[in-house]
């Protein structure tokens, strides 16, 4: 049997299928009352687990859940990322943990959350232009301090998460991964050896030539959606694995949430295990 829950740092349980809030919008009007309506039913379908950051909206993201489900209910973990700020690139942001930055955006981040202390921080990126001791020991001394709770990482290799370890504890670690896209499998085999958290982002979507048709075609026989069926996958893959799927729309939310009852055969698991090929594999 597939197991629902999970102890994120050996110590926090949560559901293991959680809710991505990148994808809500928050600007004033009707669209923020929506994104209201989902987050408050992820919470009435059982989410525990919500994942957000401060580049999602530059901390908007952040107050939208506040404002949505604070007090929050028991057992409602809202975890965040910290590490990148933003800037007149192209790409609207820039790698950002130097020290007093970090202390900086998780200093918005408890007034936003309406929190005394984030169970789950997570850099967003290893900055290049920061030690790595510098940035991971700047999150330990706010552990310490009492501001933080666990502190996970986000797309990195398995060297940089060793030397991460050898830094602090690693409580998660949030890379791309799907049933058609795998390429961080040494990264999540890594995690499960340890017994860390995988959030995987982007969890469904995407994949080789033929990887659509296929997933369909289980998704048929089981009267699921490719969608439902690419977060069972995940699911049953590793219990260290812990899909938050995005969305802005209620029925895509409850569809989502629908995944966790799914069950696949042994069958099904070798066809869509043929969706991607693994590293290293020709």
């Amino acid at each position: 049997m597939t197991a629902t829950t999970f102890r994120i740092g050996g110590d926090l349980s949560v559901r293991r299928l959680g809710f991505g809030a990148m994808r809500l919008p928050a600007g004033p009007g009707p669209a923020r009352e929506a994104s209201f309506q989902v987050a408050r039913r992820a919470v009435e379908l059982g989410v525990t687990l919500i994942d957000t950051a401060h580049m999602y909206g530059w901390g908007a993201n952040e107050e939208l859940l506040a404002e949505a489900l604070h007090p929050y209910p028991d057992g409602l973990l809202i975890a965040t990322k910290v590490g990148i700020v933003r800037s007149d690139s192209a790409e609207g942001w820039k790698h950002d943990a130097r020290p007093e930055a970090l202390r900086e955006q998780v200093e918005h981040a408890l007034r936003r959350l309406r929190v005394e202390r984030i169970e789950l921080l997570q850099l967003h990126r290893i900055d290049p232009g920061t030690p790595l001791a510098d940035q991971l020991g700047t999150l330990r001394d706010l552990r310490t301090e009492g501001k933080v709770g666990r502190i996970g990482l986000s797309e990195v290799t398995v060297a940089e998460l060793d030397r991460a370890r050898e830094i602090v504890d690693i409580a998660s670690v949030q890379n791309r991964y799907s049933v058609v896209d795998r390429e961080h499998e040494p990264v999540l085999v890594a995690c499960e050896a340890a017994g860390i958290a995988f959030l995987p982002w982007r969890p469904v979507g995407g994949g080789a030539p033929g990887a659509s048709a296929e997933l369909a075609a289980v998704a048929a026989e089981l009267d699921a959606t490719p969608t439902q069926v690419s977060l069972a996958w995940l699911l049953d893959r590793s219990p260290v694995i812990l899909p938050i799927p995005g969305t802005g729309r209620v029925e895509h939310l409850e569809e989502n949430v629908a995944a966790a009852r799914l069950r696949l055969t042994p069958a099904r698991r070798e066809r869509l295990g043929r969706l991607a090929r693994l590293p290293g594999q020709a």
